[in-house]
């Protein structure tokens, strides 16, 4: 394994992951523009936190497109398929290898060949269970529950994450 600078690195992968920061994201997407290319899938976990803006953590902000992803879309070159994913998985559970995950990751996008890749790779990480959770448009509303989450995880001193029940054991 090696590492690259993530222009280099966003032309080594045939799915490439932006994990950062709303108020980064648009400026990581402009640097990337050249980078990525038609036939690749960008996975989007970028919420927009209203402390992006020196706002609360447990707050929303607007975006234009309707969600981030949306906005990634819009942003990204043309033949770029993104699809929402790991939206409301901690980053610090994601972090600490130590921790054991349960909990279900919620993917959104138009391209069902591209939401299908995405969850192939999100399944191979012990404890999480990828659910399609349909189009892009869902994002927004996957990404509101980040605000809530992270309200919860302050206030119970916890890394809690979203698990659905009533789901069929054998999710496509």
């Amino acid at each position: 394994m090696t590492g690259a600078e993530n222009t280099e690195a966003a032309t080594r992968g045939l799915i490439v992951f932006l994990t950062v920061p709303f108020r980064n994201q648009s400026e990581n997407l402009t640097n990337l523009k050249g980078a990525l290319s038609a036939g690749q899938v960008l996975v989007d976990a970028t919420v927009p936190l209203a402390a992006a803006v020196s706002g609360k953590a447990t707050r929303l902000l607007g975006v234009p497109q309707g969600s981030a992803a949306q906005q990634a879309q819009e942003m990204a070159p043309d033949g770029v398929t993104v699809v929402s994913a790991l939206d409301t998985v901690s980053a610090t559970a994601l972090g600490d290898l130590e921790q054991r995950l349960d909990e279900d990751v919620l993917v959104a996008g138009d391209v069902e060949d591209a939401k299908r890749r995405v969850a192939e790779l999100i399944a191979l990480v012990e404890g999480l269970r990828p659910v399609d959770a349909g189009r892009l448009e869902a994002a927004h509303l996957i990404e509101g529950l980040t605000p809530l989450l992270i309200s919860i995880n302050i206030r119970h001193k916890s890394h809690a994450g979203v698990k659905l029940t009533g789901l069929p054991d054998e999710l496509r």
